[in-house]
């Protein structure tokens, strides 16, 4: 007999009707409790105070305290695992999706926008399964950080670099993107797993805090230094053997695929390609990372203590894909030293560009 507890869920929307639907679709499973309402952010501050929820599932376009400032109280006051469930045709809402995970959000999930009672159904089994993922989340109030360490030398000098990541990536990848410098020498190509809707409002949100020029990829675009490229909505990245960024419909399991872009990088480039994998759920990224290794690439996985979840980097060093878990302080630099010449790193940067 299972005598595990319910997952104890505080359902925060100022609709009461999209609060009854959501937590219609939760009770559905049988491991999911729904223990509080709240139609406002003071109000979801406060009962995450009285009732101490596993999860919450927060909208962002509330009356009084928005959803970023909500859950930036709760994460200071009474730490719990956030899912942001937003809609996606509103850009202020995408916009605040981020702050919300800047905040201490875990996820980011579209409101459903389907036209029969089965996708709706669907769409709840979705949620309740992320929901259920995320309770085995450990609860950070403020997310690790170390001193970035002196990175290991690297002999190899790389053309291009792959970012997989997926729970607690976006701010992973704005601490990154952002001391990363303008003249990069060599194009960041990656792959944050995402609900389709999000991809453009993230490319704005990390446009704020780097130099480096976000953009969303075009297929058969080449790929130039100091450029970071995502793919498009519900599409994976890849390059092909031109050296091209290319664009195709995801064939389920994560999107964007990490295995398919690092796999394609290490394809096209072999030992001038480099990848790293960073927090997330699952195992995306680790087959690609060790496609890379293979090929005579740079690889490097982020280590326990800065990820938020451990997952998908644990797997690349299972895999043996790579032999470095690293702070994610000391990524930049890790990318920094695999893309300039050895001869230049002490002088000045190298050369950019992509060369075969």
């Amino acid at each position: 007999m299972n005598t595990r507890r319910p997952i104890r869920v505080l359902v925060v929307d100022d609709s009461p009707t999209m609060a009854n639907t959501l937590t219609a679709l939760l009770t559905e499973d049988s491991r999911i409790e729904v223990v509080g309402r709240a139609g406002d952010g003071n109000r979801a501050v406060q009962l995450a105070r009285l009732l101490r929820p596993d999860v919450i599932t927060m909208d962002l376009l509330l009356p009084g305290l928005d959803g970023p400032a909500a859950i930036a109280a709760i994460m200071s006051q009474s730490p719990a695992r956030v899912l942001v469930v937003s809609a996606v045709a509103e850009q202020r809402g995408v916009d605040l999706g981020f702050q919300a995970m800047s905040a201490g959000a875990l996820e980011l999930i579209g409101k459903p926008n389907v036209t029969n009672v089965e996708e709706l159904r669907r769409w709840g089994r979705d949620l309740a399964h992320s929901v259920c993922l995320m309770a085995e989340v450990p609860v950070i109030s403020r997310r690790q950080r170390t001193n970035s360490v002196t990175p290991p030398p690297i002999g190899a000098r790389v053309d291009v670099f792959g970012v997989v990541a997926s729970t607690g990536g976006p701010p992973a990848l704005a601490e990154l993107l952002s001391k990363l410098p303008r003249d990069l020498p060599v194009p960041l190509l990656i792959a944050q797993h995402i609900t389709v809707g999000f991809t453009q409002g993230m490319v704005r949100w990390l446009s704020q805090v780097t130099p480096l020029t976000v953009d969303v990829a075009r297929d058969g675009e080449r790929l130039e230094p100091g450029r970071v490229y995502f793919p498009q909505d519900g599409q994976d990245l890849l390059v092909d053997s031109a050296g091209l960024a290319r664009m195709q419909r995801s064939r389920g399991g994560p999107c964007p695929n990490g295995d398919v872009l690092l796999s394609s990088l290490a394809s096209a480039f072999g030992r001038r390609s480099g990848g790293v994998v960073l927090t997330g759920m699952g195992e995306d990224g680790a087959r690609g990372l060790l496609a890379i290794r293979n090929a005579g690439g740079v690889t490097f996985s982020q280590d326990e203590a800065t990820s938020v979840v451990y997952g998908m980097p644990r797997a690349a060093l299972e895999l043996r894909a790579t032999d470095q878990g690293v702070p994610l302080a000391s990524v930049p630099d890790l990318i920094l030293q695999s893309c300039i010449p050895p001869n230049f790193r002490s002088g000045g940067r190298g050369e950019g560009g992509v060369g075969r």
